[in-house]
Order: C-alpha cells, then structure tokens, then sequence
C-alpha cells in the first residue's frame, strides 16, 4: 500500500466509498464521477501504478472479477451493453496513478461515445508492425 495513494486508502477502507464488492485483495467502488448510471472501478487493495507492474495472477483475478460484475450489473440495471476500460499513463488519459478498471453500463440513450477514429493501414504496414512487435 502506498500511504499517499488515494487509491489505496479507498480500496483499504480508510476512505469512505460506495462499495459494490469487497474480498481481500479487491474492492469494486462507485465512481464519484461517472459516465453512466452504475459506471464502477475495481480497485486491487495491493498497490501497483499501472497495467505494466500489476502481477499476472492480479491481472487475471481482475478480469474475472470483471465478468462477475459486468454480469450482475447487467442483471440488476437491464443497461444493454458495457465497455471495461483501463488507462495506462498520462497520455492513455490515467489520472490517479493506482491500477484500475473501469465497468461502465452502457444504455440506448445515454449520450456516451467511446471510441478512436480508426486508421487508414496498408497489409505491408501492419507487416512491418507485426515485425516490430513479435521481432
């Protein structure tokens, strides 16, 4: 724990939250400034700043606490949809620097567009890409 996360203090019980879950290494939180009706973070108790120093293992235990949850709050808030996102630095638009995910409830009119402006690429660039990556 990072005695100056916020973060942290949260998933550990220091701050008062609007808890959706809670077990030993996760709490899931109501986000204070939402997207859509339900919008929720999961929060590891452990303090890692990004996706690149999370452990595999807490990787994994997210995503499945995700496909728990997603599920529930599908159930419980009939939203029609739903995106998980997770930001990784300041440009990627992270903003308190503490791993998380988001769960956001997606519905017909709930004015939200998430998304990029896809790229034009030709079969030779993504070649190139490919080549770059797996070496």
């Amino acid at each position: 724990m990072d005695t100056n996360c916020i973060f942290c203090k949260i998933a550990n019980g220091e701050i008062p939250s609007k808890t959706l879950y809670e077990d030993e290494r996760f709490r899931v939180i109501l986000d204070l400034g939402p997207a859509t009706k339900g919008h929720a973070l999961i929060l590891p108790k452990g303090h890692y700043a990004n996706l690149y120093e999370l452990p595999e293992e807490v990787a994994g235990e997210t995503m499945k606490l995700a496909k728990k949850m997603a599920a529930k709050m599908t159930e419980r808030l009939k939203c029609e949809g739903f995106n998980l996102i997770q930001n990784n630095g300041d440009l990627a638009g992270q903003t308190v620097f503490h791993f998380h995910l988001h769960l956001i409830p997606r519905y017909q009119a709930d004015g939200q567009k998430i998304g990029w402006k896809p790229m034009e690429v030709t079969q030779e660039e993504l070649e190139e890409i490919k080549n770059e990556i797996v070496g």
